[in-house]
Parts: structure tokens; C-alpha cells; sequence
């Protein structure tokens, strides 16, 4: 049994402890005039340094750590490939064991892909930019943006990068979210540092900035890296952001291609020392790459500065003639129709793995035996001694681009026998003895075009932007090669010959698909930037609108088809633009049933609205006989009227007493912006899509008449 302590033994008792803790604190923090000065300089350093803006701070810490990790990711799939090269040289020629390599291999890590990110968490699968988009368009989309996200995606988009062109998937997809979810975490980092509030329109502009740095650092391209993230993510953008996203796409693509630089002097400098009597080659037959046979790809020559990504040495003094313009308008034609049939192809296939039992059922439990599955059948067709040497499947993502952008006229050196026998050129790869070069070219087409539709149902981090890239450089060289083979001096007989170059259309090819897919005119200038080559900047821009023209007209973007497959919060363009549609007024679509509020609602009544709907916001009028809107109530604070209104003697099973009003307990929030009955469809929906509205309220008169939402714009 206790007994009660006297007040004044109590007190002092108190007193020892307090002294107690005091002679603790003074015992291990001493010196507490040197951490006082300490602290106020500390305070004055982050004062002068955050005089020109703390954001500049946080931008260049986002480039830099970006293009890090992305070199770092690159380093180590080429640093995989090679290794699995070697192994598919040494098992020599014994088919079942060349075929176990070319195919466990990829399987294996897209498996592992698969599995490994699914088990972190579901969100890290696929390319991540409609989730994106929906998040920038105002939407939540709940542990999208966590950091716990950004480990597993790291990891599985390196498996997939590893399986090579066999699954044919790259990386700028999930890089951009990669990003944001890194922007989002500096964000944090940022309001801890400056002990500000965490304001909505900061994060924003921090996710905008790093939509620019996840392409910037994957092509080294920060311009176009700019303008591709503001056409692909977002209808509407601030010019406030632009700055910031210049800056951080800069930070990023500059750092990027200065580990490659600093990276191949180191590799220079550790074999300095190192000169064997003979050139280090490898035998005869590995893979059949020509090129892999005068050196090892680390004794290679490097640049010794900033270069291009993949830089071609294409003539500049007479780059096209006048009269190919036509041709690079077919191209634009073909690319845009091509293009179409493309995106309803894919957005059919989502919807049909979805549909069918075996599939589906697969997806929902077992995704990484349909993982395994399907890059098993994709890498048995790529096979090199099958099907895949009439499809140049022993070049790497990169290889293909490097090869198509090749400056020479295949069709000119196929037959000539001196040409054939030269080595150190990707070309030959595309040259097959029982096919000729548009043979081949034609059939990696038809393959690829459904491969590639194949493989975006894959529950693993990708990205599709780098194949349908490629896919629409093989389609320029087609036709460039064709039109070099009808006119071999050019399209002017008379005069000095000026002949056609086929490089030339599968820069426009490449330019042209990516952006009619994408809903993007700046792959133009990607095209130019990555390439370091301009002299073909007009034509390509002129077969990308082109292309667009014709996309935009017929199918939504692949992205846009992304968002509606996975059922994502969606607002469609108005692609009518007739008169007509700019007489839709908001009273014809608007929801005239809405649930609303009174100030002198009781408990019974918020009950009875939050069972009526489950609407995150509810409207609040003056009376039920006067339908005055003052403001709006959000579901969180009803809920917490219902809480604290319930009386706490009330019996299980006894109607609980109403006691106090909405407009007494509740904070009203004021309404900021109501549409009219007579408002526009155009007019609202600029403003949904401007503001990042969710819902509005419309009024008469001050009176509410009805709400429109995404799905009345819809």
C-alpha cells in the first residue's frame, strides 16, 4: 500500500532531480559559450547563403546527385553486358548452351526486376509518368512520390537494363520518376533546413524541375531536356519555372557527361603503364560484332572532352537538297500513321492482358513468372543463330542508334566486296547473305513493332521512350536508303553528284515516331543535341509536325493511354474545335444533386451527409431556406464534429444527443473561385486544367445550384 508523499518532501525531492538534469546537460554539453558562437555563425553562413535563394541550392543538389547515379547505372550495365558477352564467346559452338545463355540471362534479371520491386512496393512497376502527370494535374496519388520507392526502382531498372536489347526497354520513364521522388525528399530536406512551412506550390516546382533532370541526365541533352518534360507532362507552365528547370537540366547533363570524361582519363591513366607486344583482341566469332575485334571496349579511345551522346560525323557542307523535303514529309506521313496503329496496338494489348483470365490471374499473384515468361519468348526470337541475325540483335541499345545514324549508304556498300571485308563497322550486322539490307531493316520493323508492344505489359520498371526512339531511326534509314537506291546522284542528274544521305532520315525517322507517340515537337532538337548534328534540324522538325498532325488527330498519347488503362484521373483534350462546342455551357453537364451543408446543421444532419456521399469536401449554406453558399467543410473536419459531439455517458444503442452547430465548431473555409451556370465547357475546362481543380461549385445568384468535377468535364 502507498502512502501519500508531504508537499514539502515532494518539492524537494523535484529540486534534486531538476539539479540532477542540470549538472547531466552541463556534463555532456560542455562549453556552451563556444557552441553559442558556434551556433550564431552556423546561423549567419546559411543567411548569406541562402541571400540569392535556397532553391538554386537544392536544384544543383538534384542535377548533380541525378546525373551520379545515372552514369554509375549506366557504368555498371555496360560493365554486365560485357561480362555476359565473354561468356556467350567461351561456351563455343554448342547450340543448346549458346541458346541457354542468350536466354536465361535476360530472363533471369527481368525476373528478379520483377519480383524484387513488386516486393518493395507495387508502384515502382512501369514508366511512372502518367502517375506523374496525374499528380502535377492537382491529383493525390498516395506514397507515389515515397522515398522508400526510390531503392527498389533503382535496382529493378538496373536488372532491365542489364537484359539488353533482347526485351528492347530503356530508361527514361522511370529516371523521371526517379527524379521526382528525389525532388520530393529534397523538398523535405528543404523545409527542415529553412524551418518554413511545407508549401504545395514549392513542391511543385520542385517535381517540374525534376521532369528536366531526368531527361537532361539521361541524354546529356539539358535544352531539349526542358522542353520535352513542359510538352509530355503538363498542358500549362509557369514561366516562373523555367529558370529552375534550366538550371537543374544543366547541373545534371553537365555532371553526366563529366564522369564520362573523368572516367576515361582514369582508364587511360591505369593502363598507361600497360603496352603488350601485340593488340589485345578477341578471337573470331564473339557475337560476330566486328567491331569487338581490334580492341576491348575499356582500351577503347574515349573523348577526351564534352562530346555528344552519340556523336555522328555527317556533312555539313550540303546536308539535303531542296527537293527532299518532299521525302521527309512521306517520312512524317508514314511516321504519323505508323504511329497510330502503334498506340491503339498497345492501349488493345493493356487492355487485353488485363481481360484474359491466364493473364490476369498471373498479374495479380504471379507476376514474375509472366516476367519470365515473356522475356523467355522475346529472347528465344532475338536468338542471334534464329531470327535474330536478320535482326542486328547482337547490338545493344545504343549500338542500334550508333549503327543507324552510320553516314555512309548501306545499300552502296553492301554489294562491294572491299567495303564487306573492312571490319570495325555496326553496319554489317544489318548486311545478312541470304537477305539485303532493306530485307532486314524491313523485318526488324515488322518484329519489333509487336515486341516492343509485348513488352510494355512487363510489371517491372522500363521505360519506352529509347526503343520507340530507335524504332523510328530504322524507319527513317529505310526510307533513306530507298531513296538513295532510286536516285544514286542525287535528285539532280545533271551537275556534280550530291548524293543522297540516309543518315539524314533516320535522324527525322527518330525525331518524328518519338514525338508523334510522345505529343512532342522538342525530339527535334533531341535529335540535334544528342547527335551534335544541325544541318537536318528543319527537315526534322518539319516531319515531326507532320507526324503530330496526324497522331494527335486519331489516337491519345502513350502516356495518355497510360493514364486511361490504368483508370487514373483523366481529362481528355477538346479535340473539337468547331464553333459549335464554344456554345456547351456548364448548366448542361453540371451535377445538380449536390450534398450541402447548413450552419445550423447538428449532429444528425453531418451524419446524414457523410453516409449520402463520400465527396472530400462538402458545401456550406446559409439555411435550408436560403441556399447561400458561404464556404466549404472538409470530410476530415466532420468527422471530427461527429467525434467530439458524441456524448461520452450515451448507452450502446441509444440515439446520441445533438449538441452544438456546424457553423459554431467547424472552420468554414471561403470560397476562392465559382463558375456560373453560364460558364463555357472551354472556359472551365482551362481553368480546371490551369488551377488544378478537382471540383467547383456553381452558384446562381449566389445561390448553389450544382458542382462540376473531372468526371462532368469528362
Amino acid at each position: 500500500m502507498e502512502h501519500p508523499v508531504p508537499g514539502g518532501l515532494r518539492g524537494e525531492r523535484d529540486e534534486e532531480e531538476g539539479e540532477r538534469v542540470l549538472v547531466s546537460e552541463h556534463t555532456w554539453r560542455p562549453c556552451p559559450t563556444a557552441r553559442r558562437r558556434l551556433r550564431v555563425c552556423l546561423e549567419w553562413v546559411k543567411r548569406q547563403l541562402f541571400r540569392v535563394g535556397e532553391d538554386w541550392y537544392f536544384l544543383f543538389v538534384l542535377g548533380v546527385l541525378m546525373a551520379t547515379i545515372s552514369f554509375m547505372m549506366d557504368h555498371l550495365v555496360s560493365r554486365v553486358f560485357a561480362a555476359h558477352r565473354w561468356l556467350y564467346q567461351e561456351i563455343g559452338d554448342i547450340g543448346v548452351l549458346k541458346y541457354l545463355s542468350w536466354t536465361l540471362y535476360p530472363m533471369a534479371l527481368a525476373t528478379f526486376s520483377s519480383g524484387f520491386s513488386q516486393s518493395i512496393t507495387p508502384h515502382s512497376s512501369g514508366s511512372g509518368i502518367p502517375e506523374l502527370k496525374t499528380i502535377l494535374m492537382g491529383v493525390v496519388l498516395e506514397d507515389y512520390l515515397a522515398i522508400q520507392n526510390f531503392g527498389a526502382k533503382v535496382v529493378g531498372l538496373t536488372c532491365t537494363l542489364m537484359c539488353g536489347s533482347s526485351i528492347f526497354l530503356g530508361k527514361v520513364g522511370p529516371y523521371v520518376h526517379l527524379s521526382a521522388m528525389a525532388a520530393a525528399y529534397l523538398g523535405k530536406m528543404r523545409t527542415s533546413v529553412t524551418r518554413e512551412y511545407e508549401n504545395k506550390f514549392k513542391q511543385r516546382e520542385m517535381l517540374v524541375a525534376a521532369q528536366a533532370v531526368g531527361v537532361a541526365t539521361v541524354f546529356g541533352a539539358p535544352v531539349s531536356g526542358v522542353l520535352f518534360s513542359i510538352e509530355v507532362m503538363s498542358p500549362h507552365f509557369a514561366v516562373r519555372d523555367y529558370w529552375r528547370g534550366f538550371f537543374a537540366a544543366t547541373c545534371g547533363a553537365f555532371m553526366f557527361r563529366l564522369l564520362a570524361v573523368l572516367n576515361s582519363e582514369q582508364g587511360k591513366a591505369g593502363w598507361a603503364g600497360w603496352a603488350p607486344s601485340s593488340p589485345l583482341t578477341l578471337p573470331d566469332g564473339v557475337f560476330g560484332v566486328p567491331t569487338l575485334k581490334p580492341t576491348c571496349s575499356f582500351l577503347s579511345p574515349l573523348p577526351e572532352t564534352i562530346v555528344a551522346l552519340f556523336k555522328v560525323d555527317l556533312k555539313i557542307d550540303f546536308p539535303f537538297d531542296l527537293l527532299e523535303t518532299f521525302f521527309f514529309v512521306i517520312l512524317g506521313v508514314v511516321c504519323g500513321l505508323v504511329g497510330c496503329a502503334y498506340l491503339f496496338c498497345q492501349r488493345w494489348m493493356m487492355v487485353a492482358v488485363k481481360r484474359n483470365w491466364l493473364t490476369a490471374k498471373l498479374l495479380a499473384s504471379d507476376k514474375p513468372v509472366y516476367t519470365a515468361l515473356v522475356v523467355l519468348l522475346l529472347s528465344s526470337i532475338t536468338f542471334p543463330p534464329g531470327l535474330g541475325q536478320l535482326m542486328a540483335s547482337r547490338l545493344t541499345m545504343k549500338e542500334y542508334l550508333t549503327s543507324l545514324f552510320d553516314n555512309h549508304t548501306w545499300g552502296v556498300r553492301a554489294p562491294n566486296a572491299s567495303w564487306a571485308a573492312q571490319p570495325g563497322g555496326l553496319w554489317q550486322e544489318w548486311d545478312h547473305p541470304s537477305a539485303t539490307i532493306f530485307g532486314t531493316l524491313a523485318f526488324f520493323l515488322l518484329m519489333k513493332f509487336w515486341m516492343l508492344i509485348v513488352a510494355t505489359t512487363l510489371p517491372l520498371p522500363a521505360g519506352y521512350f529509347m526503343p520507340i526512339f530507335i524504332y523510328g531511326a530504322a524507319i527513317g534509314r529505310l526510307l533513306g536508303e530507298v531513296v538513295a537506291l532510286l536516285f544514286p546522284r542525287g535528285l539532280h542528274p545533271q551537275g556534280p553528284p550530291r548524293p543522297i544521305i540516309p543518315a539524314g532520315y533516320a535522324l527525322a525517322g527518330a525525331a518524328a515516331f518519338s514525338g508523334s507517340v510522345t505529343y512532342a515537337v522538342s525530339t527535334a532538337l533531341l535529335v540535334c543535341e544528342v547527335t551534335g548534328h544541325l544541318g537536318h534540324l528543319l527537315p526534322t522538325v518539319l516531319a515531326v509536325l507532320v507526324a503530330n498532325a496526324i497522331t494527335q488527330k486519331h489516337q491519345p498519347s502513350f502516356y495518355d493511354g497510360g493514364i486511361i488503362v490504368k483508370n487514373l484521373p483523366y481529362l481528355p483534350p477538346i479535340r473539337s474545335r468547331h464553333t459549335a462546342s464554344y456554345r456547351v455551357v456548364v448548366e448542361e453537364f453540371m451535377q445538380r444533386r449536390v450534398v450541402a451543408l447548413a450552419k445550423g446543421d447538428g449532429f444528425q444532419e453531418v451524419l446524414g451527409a457523410l453516409d449520402a456521399s463520400a465527396d472530400v469536401e462538402y458545401p456550406v449554406v446559409e439555411s435550408a431556406g436560403s441556399p447561400t453558399l458561404v464556404g466549404t467543410v472538409s470530410r476530415a473536419q466532420l468527422v471530427t464534429f461527429l467525434q467530439s459531439h458524441e456524448h461520452p455517458q450515451a448507452p450502446p444503442g441509444e440515439k446520441v444527443a445533438p449538441v452544438g452547430t456546424l457553423g459554431d465548431d467547424c472552420a468554414i473555409e471561403p470560397i476562392m473561385l465559382q463558375l456560373s451556370p453560364w460558364t463555357s465547357l472551354h472556359q472551365a475546362y482551362h481553368l480546371f486544367q490551369l488551377l488544378k481543380l478537382q471540383r467547383v461549385f456553381v452558384t446562381r445568384s449566389g445561390e448553389l445550384v450544382g458542382a462540376v468535377g473531372w468526371t462532368e468535364v469528362r
